[in-house]
């Protein structure tokens, strides 16, 4: 049986604001209210939201430590240092690493460079000593550390005592203390005043290219290709879709649906998006996945007459590919990656249904904390997603790797998992993560004092409210204001994202004309065409994923309320405006 939602209405701009946004851009005053739901209450803003400009990216300079960077990349290309471009695994990562390295080669033309990404198996994330010692014995004196390294302080320290530099571009949250790198850019240190301090990691990376290139006269048009792989990052990282991300992101999907590199073009002809116009969602659900799913995979099986120290390496090789049939070859490596991973991801969620549903005393926690020492590390992550689309609650997954019990945690929404990981830390080898994801390492004798800890911190702190998940809604629609115009006045708000996602209508007591099905190879979805009050004048299209529950309902053409965002269906050619149903309630 689904999980009931609740269903909340955000907060309504002011009345005479959106009706004057409204009459001055005339657009209908249900979209002027979205506007100023998101904080865009006067004409002028409204411009600038519906019209990104390069020119307000924020000057780089303005980042801590970016002037000290530049400078030291400037020393290593003058004295044609050997540089290595070090990255974590995922999509962030290795797209942060092909950027700087794809720069550093083409713009620069600096050649004596490596790229280097740890296994998550053998080395786990972020800076490895493998890593520096690779480096050492490479001859490498500078290493740019992407998307990582903002807790490195002892890893840093060992590179100095091998002549080693760092200049570290993260975006997470700093300890108390700072590595002494030679330049540390992050825009969340509480010593940096950089205005925005969402990037991602790879738009750290992007903004030290930025400032070496306004230095050097290197016309913006010159980096402007390297944009398509910043919005893959910024999708994929899921981080703020405001300020300089909204810029980076708009202009990187125009690259990205007209010029895309080589090896992004590869995997966007895999995912069958070639005709299509490729949106955030499409980055999030198919290609970042896929780049994702070299990092999870371990190399053992993979047969190459180049030896491939990671996926994630894999990852990289694919995305400064520049030849068309190279980046084909890499790309459906990286795509049986995704295959392979789908079917471990299928296989260890469903055992840990299993675990639960066995298991009256879990089942009946606030929180869920599962182990098995057989599932692959790759896919924890994923598989505690899952579990939380099912159960609805604070989840850790557990497995063994290197001799330690390792796992991920992810949260609900208003629950700070952090905290709650945080509280155990004395149990803990390492940690780290936010407030909706954590990743952690122990000792295998400290799981059971763990399990007890965590699930009694959750118990303790968390509002019984939050166990109930809740769809927000920007306002009520009737169905026949929805049309081709609409849609296009609609979609002037994207890319969607956090801090600007997608709107979420309501409209209520609207009757299914006479199709409804379910489809599906199970059953498990439901189609249908919606009307409002007998009108046919607004009938649409509609999906409603893994929403069998109301079926016979709806098929008598009894009223219910749907909850939904407005999307474009492309289907043989055709387009057309459809429905995605988040939520059905009955009116009984």
């Amino acid at each position: 049986m689904p999980i009931q939602k609740r269903w909340v209405v955000k907060p309504q701009g002011n009345s005479q604001v959106v009706e004057h946004i409204a009459s001055s851009l005339g657009i209908a005053p249900v979209l002027a209210n979205l506007l100023v739901q998101r904080g865009i209450d006067t004409v002028e803003k409204a411009k600038r939201f519906f019209t990104p400009k390069l020119a307000d990216l924020h000057n780089p300079f303005l980042m801590k430590d970016m002037e000290r960077a530049v400078a030291r990349v400037e020393e290593a290309v003058a004295k044609r240092e050997k540089i290595m471009v070090y990255g974590d695994y995922d999509v962030d990562g290795t797209t942060a690493v092909a950027l700087v390295y794809k720069f550093l080669r083409y713009t620069i033309g600096h050649t004596n460079l490596m790229f280097y990404i740890p296994d998550r198996y053998t080395e786990g994330y972020g800076i490895s000593t493998r890593g520096i010692d690779i480096a050492a014995k490479k001859g490498v004196k500078l290493i740019i550390a992407l998307d990582c390294g903002i807790k490195a302080v002892e890893k840093v320290n060992y590179a100095k005592q091998k002549g080693v530099d760092f200049i570290i571009c993260d975006h997470h949250l700093p300890a108390e203390e700072i590595p002494h790198a030679v330049a540390v850019l992050d825009p969340k240190r509480t010593d940096c005043t950089y205005p925005f301090d969402e990037l991602s990691g790879c738009g750290v990376g992007f903004k030290l290219v930025q400032a070496y290139a306004e230095k050097h006269h290197i016309p913006f048009s010159e980096i402007e290709p390297l944009l398509d792989l910043l919005v893959v990052s910024i999708a994929s990282d899921i981080v703020s879709l405001t300020d300089e991300n909204r810029v980076l992101a708009h202009y990187g999907l125009k690259r990205l649906n007209s010029s895309p590199s080589e090896g992004l073009a590869s995997i966007i002809n895999i995912c069958g998006l070639q005709e299509q116009n490729i949106t955030i969602d499409d980055i999030v659900f198919k290609i970042g996945p896929r780049i994702n799913a070299a990092g999870r995979m371990s190399m053992e099986d993979y047969d190459a007459e180049e030896p491939i120290p990671s996926g994630g390496y894999a990852a990289v090789k694919l995305l400064i590919e520049g030849n068309e049939e190279a980046a084909r070859q890499f790309g459906a490596v990286i795509d049986n990656f995704n295959q392979d991973r789908k079917k471990e991801d299928r296989s260890v969620t469903l055992e840990a249904h299993n675990i639960v549903e066995n298991n009256p005393q879990l089942k009946a926690q606030k929180s869920i904390v599962i182990y098995n020492p057989e599932w692959m590390k790759g896919i924890v992550g994923i598989v505690a997603s899952r579990l939380i689309e099912t159960y609805y609650r604070p989840t850790v997954v557990l497995t063994m790797s290197n001799g330690f019990v390792t796992g991920s945690a992810r949260s609900i929404a208003g629950f700070d998992l952090y905290q709650a990981v945080e509280s155990c830390s004395d149990l803990l080898e390492n940690f780290g993560g936010h407030m909706y994801a954590a990743g952690l390492t122990m000792r295998p004798e400290n799981v059971e004092e763990f399990k007890r800890r965590f699930n009694a911190f959750v118990d303790e702190n968390i509002d019984p409210q939050m166990l109930i998940p809740q769809v927000e809604y920007d306002s009520e629609l009737s169905l026949n204001e929805i049309n081709m115009e609409f849609f296009e006045q609609l979609n002037r708000f994207q890319p969607f994202g956090p801090g600007n996602h997608m709107p979420v209508f309501v409209s209520k007591s609207v009757q299914n004309s006479g199709d409804a099905k379910l489809v599906g190879a199970n059953a498990e979805h439901l189609r249908m065409e919606l009307m409002h009050g007998g009108m046919p004048s607004s009938r649409i299209q509609t999906i409603a994923f893994q929403q069998p529950t109301h079926f016979e309902w709806i098929r008598a053409r009894k009223p219910i309320d749907v909850c939904y965002q407005i999307v474009e269906n492309t289907y043989r050619g055709k387009v057309s405006l459809q429905l995605r149903i988040r939520d059905i309630k009955p009116v009984r």
